[in-house]
């Protein structure tokens, strides 16, 4: 999903900084030293910072480059998601010329806006497969990183609550693995679509390669199912809604600060060992300090970027940047994974009015004055009320010369979603079709500097496409998607397959990937963690810096793969480790 529907403005962009502990600029803090500083205010910064400041005699600061989130209508609403790219709430990232996609620079939104991008994403909730998290617990040598041992934490993240619709959800989600008691709502599509019938009879019709899946979070997501979305009450769910509400940010021993960049952090010149104690703001002389430690969760962007610019990194590169080596590591900025997109529309035969959504005014206007008045309607749900999974078979001769990058068995290596033009509009008019993502990509890419200006924007290479699997799985997922809608169910639905794609041939599908792939913003691993004797990594498991002290990082990048899913589910349940891992430090 990339598209979005009419922009719509603020609500109230200073609402709720009236509170004590919200600040908006450094010259509010009443102190410059804290206990714990954590660096971004995002999916993870947010929930270690709730948790940390459990612990009342722990005086925790959590430093926000973005605004607030709170009445920010674009995030408010499930189905305005997408408005917020490209406004101040993004942090505008472009990538640069990238290989695989024919020298294309694409965007690469990211979360600029207290809840990071779980105030900016597309909702999804997906926790990916056992084999995911197993592979982690034998990459790093600490079985805490588990699926059996995160799937508490897990259902300690998630609140499960009913869709605003209150439809009977029996047959539709497996409740033995779901969190009713936890923070972050959890929920089901709240508004029916038409296409919606349809996509339920291809299990029947199609049983071998989409068979029905009753929980795509219960560790093996293979198949079709009901979306599950970062929704509550017919709104999005964050970390800042989740983690950082008022209840939480009235704890006097909590501070918010917000719209302040991070551009280095400083380590004690004395020590043998770096010990990182102090956190340099752009644009003030003023440095804070932390007496306990710093928690770098500024995401896969701006984590590996604030540590090359520290002088953590490649020694070598970060020279030729005249940027002074303070800790080699070679592996900060690599070990880059994300998902490619690519969008494969039909034209199809449809009355439904509700297909007008995305360029009809009047109509926006109708449904976002239901959503204000109660929270229902078409607004509730992000864009697709059902998703599917889909694994190469070992005998596939895509997997026999390429051998297989996925965790396991368990493992898909291929997301359908399914989408209606209400939400992503596609030319003409009347047109719908399938996002086809590539969830276990072999292709890596890097996070670097441009230069020694800590303020500059970093250099983001995706990867995309630079293995012959990504390219021939991808290619694999178009020829999938053609069989999905071949089902009986969409005889008299879909009219023709839009060109290019009508009877290409491996070579013309492969051009149309690389000229039209686009990226799910899932970037992961530029910090990942490694056993703590590996000459690799950037973190030990319990995610402390390797080679220094007073420094730990918890967020998207310390994953050492990818899982097969959407990232916020794992970021999460990460962070609630990450929390349990420094209470236990410090306890």
């Amino acid at each position: 999903m990339r598209k979005h529907l009419i922009s719509l403005a603020v609500l109230a962009p200073f609402f709720g900084v009236g509170f004590a502990t919200v600040f908006q600029h450094i010259s509010e803090l009443a102190s410059t030293s804290y206990d714990f500083i954590i660096i971004g205010g995002g999916t993870a910064g947010a929930v270690v910072a709730n948790r940390l400041s459990e612990i009342s005699k722990f005086q925790v600061l959590v430093i926000e480059a973005g605004p607030t989130n709170e009445g920010v209508l674009n995030s408010m609403v499930p189905a305005f998601a997408f408005n917020l790219q490209k406004t101040i709430y993004d942090w505008n990232y472009t990538t640069s010329l990238e290989i695989g996609l024919n020298n294309r620079s694409i965007d690469y939104p990211r979360g600029h806006i207290l809840g990071g991008c779980s105030s900016h994403n597309g909702l999804f909730y997906t926790r990916g497969s056992i084999d995911d998290y197993d592979r982690w617990a034998k990459t790093t040598g600490d079985a805490g990183w588990s699926w059996k041992n995160l799937l508490p934490y897990m259902l300690k993240n998630e609140k499960w609550t009913p869709p605003v619709d209150l439809h009977d959800t029996r047959g539709q989600f497996d409740p033995s693995v779901h969190g009713f008691d936890g923070m972050m709502f959890t929920s089901l599509p709240g508004s029916p679509q038409s296409i919606d019938d349809m996509i339920l009879k291809v299990p029947s019709q199609l049983p071998d390669q989409f068979p029905f899946l009753l929980d795509m979070n219960a560790g093996r997501p293979l198949g079709l199912g009901w979306f599950q979305a970062s929704i509550g009450g017919g709104e999005r769910s964050s970390s800042a809604t989740a983690y950082l509400s008022r209840t939480f940010t009235s704890r006097t021993n909590l501070h918010v600060l917000l719209n302040t960049k991070v551009v280095r952090i400083h380590n004690t010149p004395q020590d043998s060992i770096p010990t990182f104690t102090s956190v340099e703001l752009d644009g003030t002389a003023v440095r804070l300090t932390a007496k306990k430690e710093i928690i770098l969760s500024a995401g896969p962007i701006n984590t590996p970027q604030i540590l090359m610019n520290s002088g953590v990194g490649d020694r070598e590169s970060l020279r030729k940047l005249g940027i002074q080596s303070v800790l080699n590591l070679p592996s900060v900025g690599r070990n880059l994974s994300d998902q490619p997109i690519v969008l494969v529309s039909y034209s199809i035969n449809s009355n439904d009015p509700l297909l007008d959504l995305s360029t009809n005014a009047t109509l926006q206007a109708l449904t976002l004055a239901q959503w204000e008045f109660n929270r229902t309607g078409p607004l509730v749900d992000p864009a697709a009320n059902l998703i599917a999974w889909s694994r190469l078979p070992a005998s596939s001769s895509i997997i026999q010369q390429n051998g297989d990058p996925s965790a396991g068995s368990n493992t898909p290596h291929l997301e359908f979603v399914p989408f209606s033009p209400a939400f992503e509009p596609v030319q003409p008019s009347h047109s719908g079709g399938m996002d086809v993502a590539l969830v276990t990509p072999s292709s890596r890419g890097s996070v670097t500097l441009n230069s020694a200006d800590p303020s500059g924007k970093p250099n983001i290479d995706l990867g995309f496409f630079t293995t012959d699997f990504d390219i021939r799985a991808m290619i694999e997922g178009i020829k999938i998607t053609q069989t999905f809608y071949k089902a009986p169910v969409f005889k008299n639905y879909i009219i023709e397959q839009m060109a290019p794609l009508a009877n290409a041939t491996d070579a013309e599908l492969e051009d149309f990937i690389r000229n039209t792939a686009f990226s799910s913003q899932h970037a992961v691993g530029t910090a990942a963690m490694s056993a703590v004797h590996a000459n690799y990594g950037v973190v030990n498991p319990d995610l402390r810096v390797k080679g220094a002290s007073g420094l730990r990082i918890v967020d998207g990048s310390v994953m050492p793969f990818i899982i097969s899913g959407h990232t916020q589910a794992p970021v999460y349940a990460i962070a609630e480790r990450a929390s349990d891992l420094i209470k236990e430090t410090w306890k």
